[in-house]
């Protein structure tokens, strides 16, 4: 990959994590005081895209922005690795069933859908870990 692939790339992430940064902090109304309800979510008494948070100093954790980015980041990839997972399956089974007869090409199946089972597994266990690291759990409040 040549520097200006880098460039363009590290340019388009740049892009990307401000584009969701502002999404999530940005207040929808500068100079209120915001309330949450079920339709508004506030934080620092202002109001935010997608967290929520008290921060009211008795809360712990629990009640911080960066908690809710957290559980917000957690889902995300749990909806992408089941996504990827799903291509993937499907993918290394038209590979499978298409092969005909040529052993490398079911063999290369084969692999890609053992890699995705040990991918799964892997973030179930990170998962778990998390839950059992986190007190009370990654989702408890």
């Amino acid at each position: 990959m040549n520097i200006k692939q880098k460039v363009k790339q590290f340019i388009v992430g740049a892009t990307l994590i401000i584009g969701l940064a502002s999404f999530i902090a940005i207040p929808a109304s500068v100079g209120a005081t915001c309330v949450p309800s079920a339709q508004t979510n506030c934080c620092g008494g202002v109001e935010t895209g997608v967290i929520s948070c008290t921060q009211d100093g008795t809360g712990g954790v629990e009640g911080t922005g960066a908690w809710g980015i957290l559980l917000l980041i957690i889902n995300i990839l749990t909806a992408g690795v089941g996504i990827v997972t799903v291509a993937g399956i499907v993918y290394a089974s038209i590979m499978y069933t298409s092969a005909g007869g040529s052993p490398e090409q079911v063999k290369k199946a084969m692999q890609i859908i053992t890699n995705i089972v040990i991918g799964v597994i892997a973030y179930a266990l990170m998962y778990s870990l998390l839950n059992f690291l986190i007190p009370g759990g990654l989702f408890a409040n």
